[in-house]
């Protein structure tokens, strides 16, 4: 089982780094030194013939590739699957990793001091003794684990340093965030970070990861013109304790190769996971059990913990009004034609006659520092009430419905069994869970349940980042650790820029006296 699992993983050695040879070889030969491997070369006589791959795993930072009469040579660290993937045999000293990998990989193994073939079962127990010869800790909290959990979570890296191997430069990543940015999109090569324009030394096939909302005004044009990859970088929907205007930095995004999340007009990952994804016992249980601890736990994008909230009348359906930033992407592609905070809590009082409305501001246009205000005036012709302070959270555990544009407050009402209506085409709409007041998007046919499109939007689609080991990470290390930092004091930075929030207010204030 454990074999299975690494072969699975494709972990184990240095699978970090990636391979620059080309082509297929008859033969691989590891080997401590050049030397041994040309001794090794003699010792077959010829019996494996054929291209020749020697591998010598020296510790340089970066593999030298030499080919010297029909044999290719590297020379340092490399991706002992890639290595895999191109060989029929294996020759190799006991213990070596490329080795084990191959015994774990059911491929023929040769001793390398002897040239015999090394049997299965041989090889099966050299491998178990490998792996048990260490003890397994959780990086994030230094509990032990068995093997299989140290497996999976290699695996995980894997499968994002393998996503992030195409990635040849960045676009509309702030300064700010550009070095956290960077830690999610670590491969063995990191990219270059693009201001204007597109080098033309980029290679055909070069991925550029952009942050759309800030990218360089025709970047998106003149990639997709040379047929370069785009790969679109967004905040994840467990973001960080404090919100991304302040500059709190992100411990969660989400990097999607077809479109994004929040663009109905054009498949995304994150549809393409929710139509297509067997969802497993084991992976619908986990979702579960992670809905379970942010419900309790008061966890939202930008916060953790609860909140007082203020009472809200009895024997009435009470009905909560999200706003949002309006220039935000997603209103701007995803908005269906509502014109804003103030039109959608018309289209609210005129679906909700009787209900309580209580519309809540957008914490960003509440601090001053996005747009979408609307003043009070005119928010209470349609709303019984406005709360801008308190957590989220608490407000969604005291309300029967949510009506929401594209907010992911809808997500968040989802998870704790609260009626959604929905007036744009947010990611969550269409898979049978909300009302649906926009046109129906024809690619979401599928019915999932709840646990389902949290699986898919918690689990599988983003990426996360432990705020204390700076490690990528499952979501339910960021979790834990948003409930252990909820009340984290804030930074320099963070105060400035609340700062420049309340100046902005100031102005807009003086500005409606002036008028």
């Amino acid at each position: 089982m454990l074999a299975r699992a690494i072969s699975d993983a494709r972990v184990g050695g240095d699978f970090w780094c990636s391979l620059k040879a080309e082509g297929s070889f008859r033969t691989l030969i590891r080997a401590p030194s050049r030397v041994e491997a040309e001794q090794a070369i003699e010792r077959c006589g010829g019996r494996h013939g054929g291209p020749i791959l020697l591998s010598v795993p020296a510790r340089r930072q970066r593999p030298v590739t030499e080919v010297r009469n029909g044999i290719f040579l590297l020379h340092g660290p490399v991706d002992p699957w890639a290595l895999l993937d191109r060989v029929q045999c294996v020759i190799a000293p006991p213990q070596d990793d490329v080795r084990l990998l191959a015994a774990a990989a059911g491929r023929p193994v040769l001793d390398l001091a002897t040239a015999e073939a090394v049997g299965p079962a041989g090889l099966r127990a050299e491998l178990a003794g490998a792996l048990a010869g260490f003890v397994y800790s959780d990086p994030f909290s230094g509990h032990r684990i068995d093997t299989l959990e140290w497996i999976e979570l290699l695996g995980g890296w894997r499968r994002t340093i393998d996503a992030n191997q195409t990635i040849a430069a960045t676009a509309g990543i702030a300064g700010w965030k550009r070095r956290t940015l960077r830690r999610f999109l670590w491969s063995d090569s990191m990219p270059q970070t693009l201001r204007r324009s597109l080098p033309a030394e980029l290679p055909e096939g070069s991925g550029i990861a952009v942050w759309p909302s800030r990218a360089p005004q025709g970047i998106l044009q003149r990639a997709a013109e040379r047929k370069l990859p785009i790969l679109r970088v967004e905040d994840g929907f467990i973001r960080s304790v404090g919100l991304g205007a302040h500059l709190h930095l992100p411990h969660s995004i989400v990097v999607d190769a077809r479109g994004i999340y929040y663009d109905p007009t054009s498949p995304s990952d994150l549809e393409h996971i929710l139509s297509e994804t067997v969802f497993t016992e084991r992976l619908v249980g986990r979702a579960s059990a992670l809905i379970d601890r942010l419900v309790r736990g008061g966890v939202t994008k930008y916060a953790a913990g609860g909140a007082q909230m203020p009472a809200m009348p009895a024997g009435v359906r009470r009905v909560l009004v999200p706003g949002q930033v309006e220039d935000d992407l997603s209103v701007r592609l995803g908005g269906a034609g509502v014109q804003g905070n103030l039109d959608l809590l018309r289209r609210v009082r005129a679906a909700e006659p009787e209900a309580w409305i209580l519309y809540r501001p957008h914490p960003d246009v509440t601090a001053g520092l996005r747009k979408g205000h609307v003043p009070a005036a005119d928010a209470l012709r349609y709303a019984d009430a406005i709360l801008a302070q308190g957590s989220m959270a608490g407000l969604l555990d005291q309300v029967d419905c949510v009506h929401v544009l594209t907010s992911l407050a809808g997500f968040e009402a989802l998870l704790r069994g609260r009626e959604v209506v929905t007036h744009g085409q947010p990611f969550y709409a269409g898979w049978g869970l909300t009302t649906d007041l926009a046109p129906d998007l024809p690619r979401r046919q599928r019915r999932l349940s709840v646990l389902e499109l949290a699986a898919g939007a918690l689990i599988l689609y983003p990426r996360y980042l432990d705020p204390v080991t700076r490690l990528q990470c499952p979501p339910e290390v960021v979790v834990r650790r948003h409930l252990d930092a909820s009340a984290a004091r804030p930074q320099l930075l963070h105060r400035l820029r609340s700062l420049q929030g309340r100046m902005s207010i100031a102005g807009r204030r003086l500005a409606g006296a002036a008028a």
